[in-house]
């Protein structure tokens, strides 16, 4: 019977403690992910440095020149608190600007949380590790566009 209750009272202990996640980084300290909006997907790598975006070879300012898109993609890092830590490299295939703009934010923010897994709570909570499942519906036969109807005519 008391063997059992120190057996009880070790595993109390196993189970309080969370395993600490650990960091994911390559050889080169880089952390690597996927980020996907509608048709979007964006290639992020991710490593210690001056605040640098690349994007498919290209500064960022050049590749999305509109604020908002700048915008959208710099908000993992202001939630973080991390400006200008972080290097990123990045191809994006598919979709608009905008949908690319998503698709680099959502890589950006999964590859940060490999890289400082203490960020976790921070981005999760801002939402920014959930794929935005969000994509155009198709087109049906028999109508117009997705849902509209041809219009009616009554002569």
């Amino acid at each position: 019977m008391a063997d059992d209750l120190k057996s009880l009272e070790a595993l109390k202990d196993v189970v309080a403690e969370p395993a600490k996640a650990e960091p994911k980084r390559d050889e080169l300290g880089r952390s690597y992910a996927t980020g996907k909006r509608k048709n979007a997907v964006a290639r992020v790598w991710v490593k210690a440095g001056t605040g640098k975006i690349t994007v498919n070879g290209r500064d960022m300012l050049d590749y999305f020149q509109r604020p908002v898109l700048r915008m959208v993609i710099n908000q993992p890092f202001a939630v973080a608190n991390r400006e200008r830590q972080f290097d990123v490299v990045c191809t994006v295939k598919g979709g608009g600007l905008s949908g690319q703009a998503g698709a680099v934010r959502h890589g950006i923010s999964v590859a940060l949380n490999l890289y400082e897994p203490d960020l976790r709570a921070v981005l999760k909570k801002a939402g920014f590790l959930t794929r935005d499942s969000r994509v155009v519906e198709r087109k049906k036969y028999g109508k117009a566009k997705a849902r509209r109807s041809f219009q009616f005519s009554k002569r």
